[in-house]
């Protein structure tokens, strides 16, 4: 069960969906299992705590949960249907359907799956009724219903039959034919329009090479359930008997067919869900009014489906959060990748260490999520209700597909996203230890690397369009693209925040090209407002920019002047400001020469917390404030017209988290700048002092989330 699971999680992924595998664990309702929630729940089948759940079953097990009964259960179809509708998740594939069982006329055994399709609006994808139940009275009952029912054609023509689950045929005609995805996508597309509260049911018949034959399964079968009336097995009793049965009669047959027909479903859902997203990335108000007008005029027949034009755009597997058509407040220009996160794991008894060993395989926990730097800061900001359009490229690949539905998952635009039969989407393998501390990283980000006309066409377009109030930028575009994006930034007076993403890409803020024509200014004419280095970024762009000649240039000598420094040196004051081993390692120092380019600098420094260092303006309220007195490095000495002073101070980490409790490293210092540039894009922002507890708090967030940026923080916006 776990490797089927797994297994088909996989299959969902390849096909360019979204895997949701749906329980309830400890009495609480699943929708996404983790593969450590995944194991729990398959380990407990068939214990006296796991429970098969359909609708009646959910609130009372549930329930027990709230009352400190931990219990297990593994959903219905009926089950599974109400949770996924609650998750907003239209698409659901599963093995077979229950059905009318024969007799049932008498016994009303008729399952519960067939009244949840009527009143739940999700659309299942199965391969129809096993064939030891009533498949007409099924299929009448969910007429009755109001439930739509088709079997997609699987290459054949003109009418088909409806499946019965092990065989292709089961001698009942199917209400409607399905053609292909599209269509099934179109109809559900449809139904939602219309807001029609029923389900849908797609048969999907097994593949051929798989089903057994149609008179060796009516032998059998009427072998199996006349066995079962002379066993007594009736009611709940009776399906495991026969199917128990006929795996038996069948020499094992419809274990092997049962593993192709879901395996089937999943691939036929998967491709179902994507055409779906298609659809629903392009349904504005104006089109859908034009749908509903031709979906009422031409479903005349049941055969008929609506053909609604679209553009070659993506969604999310699931019915997703609404997508903000706003002004964006902010833009991010930067990567859009797939991270992999390698934990290592050590192996008991065997060795005390807490990192892997080079040059050999070792124990470890994958898992895969959507991330590089721009993706993460962009989905901080748009967890913060900010307005926010990440610019960035993707390669026309399953990678770069799965990409853009997670994105759009998120109820990210995706305007900013262009794709490049060219190039592959950038990829991040990150080796951490046992702590979950980053031990080595691999990145295919060459997708950002050449250079891109876009930046001068499209996004620049789009700059000048929205107008936003910030541009942040990483340092993964190659140095002309990354210059261009700068200035066109202050061509539309947006601030520019630059997140220098590594030790060697935090040097290209500072590198200079003798044909790019572009020079970094110095305040009051900077070109970039706030950088959030880490310790080791911020010397490398120290070194960067000492190499470029910057720390010679009279303008930069003019603003160091004007900071009024000591001339009998300061040592003991950066002290007092930061530590003692700081001040040696030079990161005060560093700060402070780097301020005339970029008058903002917050350093993070892990464990220690935050170093924020900033250029004031004249009759800034730090200036003056008695509470942070101690905290002014400099004031100006002479009347500068737009210098202060200088403003430094070391913010503790808001929380010592202990090694067990960090999840992943992974997205905590984007998180931080994330959450700053959404708080300094508000109407009227709050201070950047108050900004940085606040990101250091969804910081620690993060830390402790398996998301490169912990849905958590939402709970900050309050705060910002």
């Amino acid at each position: 069960n776990i490797a089927l699971a797994s297994r088909l999680e996989s299959v969902v992924r390849l096909n360019g969906g979204v895997p949701a595998t749906i329980g309830v664990l400890n009495g609480v309702a699943r929708v996404g299992l983790s593969p450590e929630e995944l194991i729990e729940l398959t380990a407990s089948a068939g214990k006296a705590e796991t429970k098969k759940l359909s609708r009646r079953d959910l609130g009372y097990i549930c329930g027990l949960g709230i009352t400190g009964q931990k219990l297990n259960g593994g959903t219905t179809v009926s089950g599974t249907m109400i949770l996924a509708h609650l998750a907003g998740i239209k698409v659901f594939a599963t093995g077979g359907l229950g059905g009318v069982h024969r007799g049932g006329e008498d016994s009303m055994d008729i399952s519960a799956d067939l009244t949840e399709l009527g009143r739940t609006p999700v659309a299942v994808i199965s391969s129809g009724c096993k064939s030891f139940l009533d498949i007409p009275r099924t299929l009448e009952y969910l007429e009755t219903q109001g439930v739509g029912v088709g079997t997609f054609a699987d290459g054949r023509e003109g009418d088909v039959e409806f499946p019965a689950f092990w065989t292709r045929e089961s001698g009942i005609k199917s209400p409607t034919v399905i053609r292909d995805e599209q269509q099934a996508a179109a109809i559900i597309h449809a139904q939602s329009v219309l807001g029609l509260s029923s389900g849908l049911h797609f048969a999907n018949p097994i593949p051929a090479q798989h089903s057994i034959s149609r008179s060796q399964m009516d032998t059998v079968m009427a072998e199996a359930i006349l066995n079962a009336k002379k066993s007594g097995s009736t009611g709940s009793d009776n399906t495991p008997f026969v199917l128990a049965r006929l795996r038996e009669l069948t020499g094992g047959q419809t274990i092997t067919a049962n593993r192709a027909l879901v395996e089937a479903n999943v691939v036929r859902g998967t491709k179902v869900a994507c055409e779906l997203a298609k659809l629903q990335a392009n349904a504005v108000e104006d089109v859908e009014r034009t749908q509903k007008s031709h979906v009422i005029n031409t479903m005349s027949k049941a055969s008929d489906v609506p053909q609604i034009e679209t553009a070659n755009t993506d969604r999310a597997l699931s019915e997703t959060p609404e997508i903000s058509e706003r002004q964006a407040d902010v833009f991010v220009a930067g990567s859009l990748a797939i991270d992999l996160a390698c934990d290592f794991v050590p192996v008991k008894g065997q060795n005390s260490s807490t990192s892997p060993k080079l040059r050999t395989s070792n124990p470890a926990r994958l898992s895969q999520s959507l991330g590089g730097v721009g993706q993460n800061l962009a989905t901080a900001i748009h967890y913060l209700g900010t307005a926010v359009q990440l610019c960035s490229v993707i390669g026309d690949d399953e990678a770069g597909a799965s990409a853009r539905k997670m994105l759009l998952a998120k109820g990210l635009l995706s305007s900013g996203i262009i794709t490049k039969s060219s190039v592959q989407t950038a990829q991040y393998v990150a080796v951490n230890d046992a702590q979950k501390n980053l031990v080595l990283a691999m990145a295919d980000m060459a997708i950002l690397e050449g250079h891109h006309s876009e930046v001068d066409t499209v996004w620049k377009r789009h700059l000048n369009e929205h107008r936003p109030k910030w541009l942040v930028v990483d340092a993964n575009w190659e140095p002309d693209n990354l210059k261009k994006w700068i200035v066109y930034g202050n061509a539309v007076n947006a601030r520019i925040a630059f997140e220098p993403v590594s030790v060697a890409k935090s040097q290209r803020l500072f590198a200079s090209s003798p044909d790019d024509g572009i020079e970094i200014g110095v305040l009051p004419n900077h070109m970039v407002s706030l950088a959030t280095p880490n310790s080791l970024e911020l010397s490398s762009m120290h070194t960067a920019a000492r190499e470029a000649g910057l720390f010679e240039r009279d303008d930069w000598w003019r603003v160091i002047d004007a900071l009024g420094l000591s001339s009998s040196g300061s040592r003991d004051k950066l002290v007092s400001m930061t530590t003692a081993s700081m001040v040696d390692e030079g990161i005060p120092q560093q700060t402070i020469q780097l301020l005339p380019y970029v008058p903002t600098i917050l350093t993070k420094l892990g464990e220690k917390g935050v170093l924020m260092a900033q250029i004031l303006r004249p009759g800034d309220d730090l200036l003056t404030s008695s509470a942070h007195s101690r905290n002014i490095l400099t004031r100006s000495d002479i009347d500068h017209p737009t210098i202060g002073g200088v403003y430094m101070r070391l913010f503790p980490p808001a929380e010592i988290v202990p090694a067990e409790d960090i999840v992943s490293v992974n997205g905590v210092g984007d998180s931080f700048l994330g959450i700053i540039i959404a708080g300094l894009a508000k109407e009227e922002p709050k201070s950047l002092i108050d900004l940085i507890h606040t990101a250091q708090q969804g910081s620690v967030m993060t830390l402790k989330s398996k998301e490169a940026v912990s849905p958590e923080i939402r709970k900050l916006k309050d705060l910002i």
